[in-house]
């Protein structure tokens, strides 16, 4: 991938180059690429005059970037105790059935990213599937075409 280092420098300078704003820096590009792409990180070590490991280890450390490009659709399923009883197993193995990928993976076509998480604090209402932040309540294996189809 090749990338824009007028819009990373454009970020960069958004918060004046200062070390203490390494996460919101890596969270903007992220948003900008939907990922952390490998030579963007490089390239934010290089403008912050920090080690490239230290960029690395923010980026590794932290759930929610990704070093992987994520699909435009980002699903994860509560694998909770309280989901977890109420069958989230059956809702993630239909999801990769209908997906045709297994969980930490993204479609080819880069529509879907699935994910797995291990608690998203709905209990009450487990188990739940978060679509790109519209939490789904009750989530049963029949109900995952239906959350596909809505697209």
């Amino acid at each position: 991938m090749t990338i824009d280092e007028s819009k990373l420098d454009s970020i960069i300078n958004e918060y004046k180059a200062e070390l203490g704003s390494l996460i919101p820096i890596l969270q903007d590009i992220q948003a900008e690429y939907n990922y952390l792409p490998q030579e963007a990180m490089e390239y934010v070590a290089k403008k912050l005059v920090i080690p490239e490991v230290q960029v690395f280890g923010v980026a590794t450390f932290f759930k929610s970037f990704s070093l992987k490009p994520r699909g435009k659709q980002q699903i994860h399923v509560c694998m909770g105790t309280a989901c977890h009883v109420r069958g989230s197993k059956n809702v993630l193995g239909e999801l990769e059935r209908k997906l045709g990928i297994k969980a930490g993976d993204t479609t080819p076509d880069g529509e879907y990213t699935l994910e797995t998480v291990n608690c998203v604090g709905a209990c009450a209402i487990g188990p739940v599937v978060v679509e790109n932040e519209e939490y789904h309540g009750q989530m049963t294996p029949i109900k995952v075409e239906g959350l596909l189809n809505n697209r």
